[in-house]
C-alpha cells in the first residue's frame, strides 16, 4: 500500500493519497490546494485516481477538488448535508483573503455507512456532524486507521463557530462514532499531527 499525507494550502490542510501497489489505483482525500503538486505525485507514483473524497466542504479541504477532477476524471464524493457550504464559497474565500475556487455539486454522495476507497483498502464513511453538518470521517477498518477530517485532532476538536457548526453535536459525534473505535486505531486528522483513538480518549481535554 502507498499512503502519503502532506499539508497543502495556507491553512495546511492534510491531503492524503492512498494507492494500491497491485492495481495502481488511488484515492485522494481533501485536495484543498496545490493540485499541481498532488497530480505530479500521482503521476510519479504511477497511480490512476479513482475517487476524490472530501471530509467536509470548507475551502481548505475542497478548494482544489474540481481542478483535480478536471486533470484525472475522477468523481468527487461529498456528504449532501454540506451542499450549503458550496453556496457560501465566496464568503469562505473572503475569510482567508484568497480567490474563490471553482466548485460544483459532487458526483456522488458520501452518506453515513457508504463504502468507498479501493477494493483492497475499503473505507466506511462515518457521518460526524458538528464542525459542519456534512462532516464525515473515513474508517479503514482492516488498516486500523481513520481519517478524521476536522472532527478530531491531536489534543483538540474541530471549531464550531462557523456556519453549520454545533459544539454539542461534534462532541456527540466524537463520543458515539470515533471513541467507539478500538484504541489502537490510528487517527490522521485534517490538520496537524497524527494520533490514536486511545490517546485522545485518555488525554484530549475536550473529551474528559
Amino acid at each position: 500500500m502507498i499512503l502519503e499525507t502532506f499539508p497543502v494550502g495556507p491553512l495546511q490542510c492534510n491531503c492524503t493519497i492512498m494507492g494500491d501497489e497491485a492495481t495502481r489505483e488511488a484515492i485522494v482525500v481533501d485536495p484543498g490546494d496545490e493540485i499541481t503538486r498532488i497530480y505530479r505525485r500521482l503521476t510519479t507514483l504511477g497511480l490512476t485516481l479513482k475517487q476524490i473524497l472530501i471530509t467536509h466542504a470548507h475551502i481548505d479541504h475542497i478548494g482544489g477538488a474540481l481542478k483535480l477532477k478536471s486533470l484525472t476524471g475522477a468523481p468527487i464524493f461529498l456528504n449532501e448535508n454540506d451542499l450549503p457550504q458550496l453556496k457560501i464559497m465566496a464568503e469562505q474565500a473572503a475569510w482567508l483573503g484568497v480567490e474563490t475556487p471553482e466548485t460544483a455539486p459532487p458526483d456522488e454522495g458520501l452518506s453515513d455507512g457508504r463504502r468507498v476507497g479501493l477494493d483492497n483498502y475499503p473505507a466506511l464513511a462515518l457521518h460526524t456532524p458538528g464542525h459542519t453538518q456534512g462532516s464525515i470521517c473515513l474508517y479503514f477498518e482492516p488498516l486500523k486507521m481513520v481519517l478524521s477530517g476536522d472532527t478530531l485532532f491531536a489534543g483538540s476538536i474541530g471549531r464550531t463557530d462557523l456556519p453549520g457548526g454545533n459544539y454539542d453535536q461534534i462532541l456527540d459525534s466524537i463520543q458515539t462514532r470515533l471513541l467507539t473505535l478500538p484504541d489502537i486505531t490510528h487517527v490522521i486528522p485534517g490538520h496537524g499531527r497524527p494520533t490514536s483513538v486511545g490517546s485522545e480518549r485518555k488525554a484530549n481535554p475536550f473529551l474528559q
